[in-house]
């Protein structure tokens, strides 16, 4: 699996994307990158058990909104995309 980090999360984990074994889910995997990168990494990540209000996942370039959140079921060859919400005028 392919993970890319957009914007300031890359000030998190030190690169633009990584290739990472494959995970069930998208939660599993997210908790997986949540030990790597540590705590600013998960505050930026999640909110409690759900997924924070600062962040868009996209999987295979579809919003995780329009499949299964967090519980989405993860393929070996998904591109996992993780941006910061941006606002602007």
């Amino acid at each position: 699996m392919l993970v890319k980090y957009f914007a300031y999360i890359r000030d998190y984990t030190g690169g633009k994307e990584i290739q990472i074994e494959h995970y069930n889910s998208l939660r599993a995997l997210l908790n997986e990158l949540c030990k790597k990168y540590g705590a600013k990494f998960e505050s930026k990540v999640f909110s409690g058990e759900n997924l924070s209000d600062e962040i868009i996942i996209l999987i295979n370039g579809r919003n995780i909104v329009h499949l299964e959140g967090l519980d989405t079921k993860l393929q070996v060859e998904d591109v996992i995309s993780i941006f910061p919400v941006v606002a602007g005028g």
